[in-house]
């Protein structure tokens, strides 16, 4: 079952899959269906992390470009230098690095990847054993270029929209809700199981947690979603679109409401730390390469102490930066705190001192203080009121998180701590 009703999945590296693998690491009842997933997916990260002594990821995430269409309102990527980008050959060698990790799936973020899409094109012919996903305003979705997904069928997309027309075009631009809309039209008619993705923040939660918005993502034919907090990352972050506490606790049981009722999958890392053991950066679950090469924890966090241009993908995932980060995680001991950027911003300052990182967020850096210093206030709120959603959760997903913990504190000793040892 998937999207609350039957679908054939194709087998791996088919997208779809990427897509029921996602239900199933997203709904685990316990180890050991979390162990056994996916033809034993996980026990394969294990083995490969004992193997090369770091934590491997399951998803690589790459900037294709840091060069943008469009230039939303309170986004970071209107602080970056244009004109960076990964060359053909160097995401080719990334990619081989990463298969020999035994890294399955790739996701590309920016920037507009799309940008670059006779490129991407051509990376997921070629890299035609493992799963793509693109991050996308859909504004360079065509037909064409949909038929071109519909052969590969390894390569998705995950469209970004706010909402309504109105709300959309707010942040986006005039135009972009119609032509987002159209290509989620283009490709429901090619069967391609693509995603939305949706920012939420103070000026449109109640839309995106909204059963009206939901429902026509789902009869627009997106099969799952993924939302994303509004983090004030860079010097044009908006802070009147951070959510409050109430704000943000609305979207959590809105979203899981839904979800329950529609046997829908839709992933919100800040607000199910829960069902994906909290932050699962620098390694653990993710990592992320900027379009400089910057090795960083995730696409939200700007520090790095390695380049992928300097060194392997295996060494930046044993760096000393990365290393101290896993050390730190979880973050919090209750999973609805799980980011160190907006739920515990101090956590944030530590980690980027003691792992000798540096900004990286390009034309304009910006110290981990300065970041932090617009979190620690509504950190402060969410926790107070985090903690009483916690108790109030169903008992198995109470008792599951610490278990959770120790199978990753096992994780890490086998990895990081076998390292460390010689």
């Amino acid at each position: 079952m998937i999207n609350g009703k039957g679908e054939e999945i194709p087998p791996f590296p088919h997208h779809k899959a990427y897509v029921y693998r996602s239900k199933q690491f997203f709904t685990a009842k316990s180890i050991a269906s979390h162990l056994t997933m996916g033809n034993f997916i996980t026990l394969k990260e294990l083995y490969n992390g004992f193997k090369h002594k770091c934590s491997i990821p399951r998803v690589l995430l790459i900037d294709p470009t840091s060069d943008c269409n469009l230039r939303c309102k309170g986004c970071w990527s209107q602080d970056y230098e244009s004109g960076h980008n990964i060359s053909y050959e160097k995401f080719d060698d990334i990619l081989n690095q990463a298969e020999e990790l035994g890294i399955m799936d790739c996701l590309m973020t920016g920037g507009e990847p799309l940008l670059r899409k006779d490129d991407i094109i051509k990376l997921c012919r070629k890299h035609n054993k493992m799963t793509f996903g693109a991050f996308t305003n859909a504004t360079l979705i065509d037909e064409e270029f949909a038929d071109q997904m519909a052969e590969l069928g390894n390569l998705n997309v995950f469209i970004s929209i706010e909402g309504t027309q109105e709300q959309t075009d707010f942040r986006r631009g005039e135009g972009v809700y119609a032509k987002a809309i159209k290509a989620m039209d283009i490709l429901r008619e090619r069967n391609i199981g693509f995603a939305f993705s949706a920012c939420y923040h103070s000026k449109n939660y109640k839309t995106i947690a909204g059963d009206e918005f939901l429902d026509l993502m789902r009869t627009k034919g997106a099969w799952f979603g993924w939302l994303f907090q509004y983090i004030p990352v860079g010097s044009t972050a908006d802070t009147s679109l951070m959510c409050t506490a109430e704000e943000r606790a609305y979207v959590h049981e809105k979203i899981r409401d839904y979800c329950e009722k529609q046997d829908y999958v839709i992933i919100d890392f800040w607000n199910n730390g829960h069902l994906c053991f909290g932050c699962i950066g620098a390694g653990v679950g993710f990592a992320h390469i900027n379009a400089k090469g910057d090795v960083e924890p995730c696409a939200f966090c700007h520090y790095s102490d390695s380049n992928i241009y300097d060194v392997s993908l295996a060494d930046a995932l044993r760096s000393n930066f990365f290393t101290t980060f896993r050390e730190a995680q979880p973050f919090s001991e209750n999973p609805l705190r799980p980011c160190p950027l907006i739920d515990n911003p101090q956590a944030i300052i530590d980690v980027v001192k003691a792992g000798g990182a540096k900004s990286t967020h390009m034309a304009n850096p910006e110290s981990a203080e300065e970041l932090a210093s617009k979190s620690f206030e509504c950190a402060g709120e969410w926790k107070e009121l985090a903690d009483e959603l916690f108790l109030k959760m169903p008992e198995h997903n109470r008792k599951n998180f610490p278990k959770f913990l120790r199978y990753f504190a096992f994780k890490k000793g086998i990895t990081d701590g076998r390292r460390r040892k010689i």
